[in-house]
């Protein structure tokens, strides 16, 4: 198989082969050939047509098999860096050596990056609690009558979720969907998570007067909030809201908000009542709450408010 010429190369074989052979003048050939004069030299000085192999050479010119091994096997043993085996081979065994030469040998033999082993941090297990500690959050969905801002609470162990469309994200609708959200879910919410937001608290977090604390307190649920710039801490109801967003706004045109809001409610009784989920282990999440609160534990949680849903037509 005959050997493949340069990707660059301005000459093939036959032209070089012209070139040994022809009797004309270094600028002639240059000029026939459309290439640079230093070009027709180098081939005119060459016996064979084919390009020399590119890169490194396979044998070290400066270092003997001998002290090649030593290097390689002192590399391989100690897992020092090239610098410090350069310096210490340098000072006991090879005093010629240089540090180029040191990284080709290593690079011929594949050790000149050697991987460190990486430090596995130890993952967190998430905390659990029973049911009852809510995620909130509100996210914004768009029809072509305008904007709506969709609120969303989410069960963290029983993945239990109830929304709310509201044509603003003041405080008022926020006070107004705990409300609705507290008479919805099956067993009692005894601790809601929330952002920041002026909705749920003053500057800089102050929870202290605002109306939607003052309102939790009114129903006995502890309100937290997450840390500041750290959203992940509310990342139940983050991927809930992108869940909601696949199957409703990023895959349907809505015309107006009421369509939206049809398919919305459809979705999440769907969810509710009928979805398995994989970290219940092939329930929904209405069934986790019914285990619940028919276990000892469960029972004193019972939402005396609860109201089902409409079924959906």
């Amino acid at each position: 198989m005959p050997n493949k010429i340069h990707g660059r190369a301005r000459t093939t074989p036959e032209i070089r082969r012209e070139i040994q052979k022809s009797k004309e003048t270094i600028a002639v050939l240059a000029k026939r050939f459309n290439i640079n004069p230093k070009t027709v030299i180098k081939w005119k000085n060459r016996t064979s047509v084919q390009d020399k192999k590119c890169g490194a050479p396979s044998v070290s010119k400066s270092l003997t098999k001998a002290e090649e091994a030593a290097a390689v096997a002192f590399r391989k043993h100690t897992k020092l860096s090239i610098e410090d085996c350069f310096y210490t081979l340098k000072a006991k065994a090879i005093p010629h050596l240089s540090l180029s030469s040191l990284y080709r040998c290593y690079k011929r033999h594949g050790i000149n990056r050697i991987e460190q082993p990486k430090k596995v941090k130890k993952k967190k297990n998430f905390k659990t609690y029973p049911p009852g500690y809510v995620h909130i959050d509100i996210t914004t969905l768009r029809t072509e009558e305008g904007r709506l801002y969709l609120f969303v609470a989410i069960d963290r162990t029983t993945k239990f979720c109830y929304v709310r469309l509201f044509k603003d994200q003041t405080a008022q609708s926020a006070v107004k969907f705990l409300t609705e959200m507290y008479n919805a879910f099956p067993n009692l919410t005894t601790k809601v998570l929330t952002d920041n937001g002026a909705q749920f608290t003053r500057h800089k977090g102050d929870k202290q007067g605002h109306i939607f604390t003052q309102t939790c307190k009114k129903l006995g649920i502890v309100h937290r909030t997450t840390k500041a710039y750290h959203p992940w801490t509310n990342g139940q109801v983050e991927r809930m809201n992108r869940t909601i967003k696949e199957a409703t706004v990023k895959k349907y045109y809505y015309k107006n908000h009421a369509t939206l809001e049809k398919h919305l409610q459809a979705f999440i009784n769907a969810y509710n009542y009928a979805q398995p989920l994989k970290t219940l282990k092939g329930i929904c999440p209405y069934e986790k709450v019914c285990l619940y609160l028919q276990s000892e534990q469960g029972k004193p949680y019972l939402n005396p408010n609860h109201l089902f849903p409409k079924g959906y037509n």
